[in-house]
């Protein structure tokens, strides 16, 4: 995938200069559709209480929440109802190709969005990962983050330099680490490929053909079953992914971003550092589903994420990095502290983008899953 993480950045960095103007906010009774709410579909951590309040209070549009754990829960639901039941949902913008064949998302009308709150740079690459469908916009960047190595630092004690996906193969972890299966199907081969032992062109390899993907993850998911009592829980969502630590006796493992940020927020000694194979990144996005019944106040909903303020809101809530231009000066020092022990030029130069999804990437994925989960 070309495409660099320190573009992002460097565009970034740019655009927060520069004075972006407040997204309008459309009031309930400004709205077109018959009634002053909108059903959002959300990642379970996204939208909190207080960005519930500020959007409520300055619209008057009364949020129906409902959450989702993963990409592929969001998806089957969504199939399941014909595209219907929501106004707003947020998918992993490489996740986009699964849903344009059934047309379970609509076109987004740009004249109705404050497109020139997100971070230009993210914009444009947003393309690339999956963003457009056929020459029109379907799904727009909320934020990024990383999926790296979170650590107990009494027991792990590991120079940044040292962080490596294979630190939860080690002996030493014995009965200690945790990790989402699919996700750890790529860090553990970005590992492998990076001491020589399984050669994937940095896990490129794996979503060209099946045949590809096969050679690759037999051999990755072979070196994780041997040493699968090293194990100490597996996690599909960022509640399973605290309580992996919590109460399961993990000390170190492959994590989102916001699981190591918000555990050393609670106690120092727990570290979310990029390893030296390159951190796993992703985006994910906004869309308005094609069976939407409260258009008008989806696009509202929409720009009110867009707004700097709700952004910053957003980050300090989660410790995800928003696409919003200015959301930083927002989100706090703690925010701001935290990101800049984390990345570096680097750490931002070595991060590895997800790839777009193709049609059968996902299931033989899980076929590889279920091999790692039954072993």
């Amino acid at each position: 995938m070309s495409i660099s993480r320190r573009s992002v950045i460097k565009g970034t960095a740019a655009a927060t200069a520069a004075a972006v103007a407040a997204p309008a906010i459309l009031k309930a009774s400004d709205a077109l559709a018959s009634s002053g709410q909108v059903n959002v579909f959300a990642w379970g951590d996204y939208v909190q209480d207080n960005m519930i309040k500020k959007f409520e209070g300055d619209t008057g549009i009364k949020i129906n929440l409902s959450t989702f754990g993963s990409n592929d829960e969001a998806e089957q639901k969504l199939k399941a109802a014909g595209g219907k039941g929501f106004d707003v949902i947020f998918p992993s913008i490489t996740n986009g190709a699964n849903y344009y064949p059934d047309d379970l998302l609509a076109p987004l009308d740009e004249s109705k969005l404050k497109v020139d709150a997100v971070v230009p740079s993210m914009l444009r690459d947003s393309v690339k990962l999956g963003g457009t469908y056929r020459g029109k916009r379907m799904l727009l960047p909320f934020d990024w983050g990383t999926e790296a190595i979170t650590f107990d630092s009494t027991v792990f004690p590991l120079s940044n330099d040292e962080v490596s996906f294979g630190s939860l193969w080690a002996p030493e972890a014995k009965g200690k680490a945790a990790f989402r299966q699919k996700s750890a199907l790529i860090g553990t081969g970005l590992y492998l490929d990076a001491i020589g032992k399984v050669k994937s062109d940095r896990m490129l390899d794996v979503y060209k053909t099946e045949e590809d993907a096969r050679r690759v993850w037999d051999e990755v998911a072979k070196f994780i079953i041997e040493r699968k009592a090293n194990i100490a829980a597996f996690w599909n969502n960022a509640t399973e992914a605290t309580n992996a630590f919590k109460q399961a006796g993990a000390s170190i493992g492959q994590t989102w971003d916001t699981t190591g940020l918000l555990l050393s927020r609670e106690n120092a000694k727990w570290k979310y550092r990029m390893p030296k194979e390159g951190g796993m990144t992703w985006m994910d996005s906004m869309g308005i589903p094609s069976g939407a019944a409260n258009t008008e106040q989806a696009y509202a909903f929409i720009n009110a994420m867009l707004d700097p303020q709700m952004a910053g809101m957003f980050s300090s809530n989660t410790g995800y990095n928003s696409a919003v231009v200015g959301a930083a000066n927002h989100a706090g020092e703690t925010y701001k502290k935290q990101f800049l022990e984390i990345y570096n030029n680097d750490t931002l130069a070595n991060l590895w983008w997800y790839p777009a999804d193709t049609p059968w990437f996902a299931p033989l994925r899980q076929e590889y899953v279920d091999k790692i989960t039954n072993a």
